[in-house]
């Protein structure tokens, strides 16, 4: 399993011929990373007194960022597998009966992972504007730190979205994945660029 890596091997494998994991598993583990930044800047503000008006929501936050760390962490497997297939279905020769059937499965299950990731990472970047609104002051830069990850997650994640659903001949069922991919980018850049310059801002 991809994630039971450390993270020396985990570069390893990264970095070599190997396919997966590629951009789709680093997407994944971008936010990750960048919920667990997130969730520092929680737990850090978390039980002080100074806070303590806040306490309630805090627990909250924290509480879903641990459910999305692991849901975007199992994302860096569930990438992999769904690549495997879809490598397979490359390898039969173009006159194989029922090629182009199983192509377009193996695409559509191939680009569902990445779509995913994505919503798991406009999910983290709305959590890191909270964070950075009742998180202390003095860990705050780290939330800064943690959606730009979440970003560069959710940015990652789309362009593997787009190279599988350029490859599908249902043409409906590409453009409608392809409209929620796009508006997910486009509404959540937005909204991380803005978290973090609010933040940046600050100092």
């Amino acid at each position: 399993m991809i994630k039971s890596y450390n993270i020396e091997e985990f570069l390893d494998v990264l970095s070599s011929s190997s396919p997966t994991p590629g951009g789709g598993g680093a997407s994944a583990l971008a936010g990750a990373i960048g919920v667990s930044l997130g969730h520092m800047v929680g737990a850090l503000t978390s039980g002080k007194k100074k806070y303590e008006n806040v306490q309630g929501e805090i627990e909250i936050l924290l509480k879903q960022a641990e459910e999305l760390t692991r849901s975007l962490t199992d994302c860096i497997q569930k990438d992999a597998d769904a690549f495997a297939p879809l490598a397979r279905c490359y390898a039969l020769p173009k006159d194989t009966p029922g090629r182009d059937r199983i192509m377009e499965g193996c695409l559509q299950q191939a680009a569902s992972v990445p779509l995913r990731i994505m919503q798991l990472a406009a999910q983290a970047i709305e959590i890191q504007r909270e964070f950075a609104i009742v998180g202390s002051p003095l860990v705050v830069s780290d939330a800064a730190t943690g959606v730009a990850l979440c970003r560069a997650s959710l940015m990652g994640a789309l362009v593997n979205v787009k190279v599988n659903t350029k490859l599908m001949k249902d043409r409906c069922y590409a453009d409608m994945v392809n409209a929620e991919a796009e508006t997910l980018a486009d509404q959540y850049c937005k909204l991380s660029e803005e978290i973090f310059y609010n933040i940046l801002e600050r100092f």
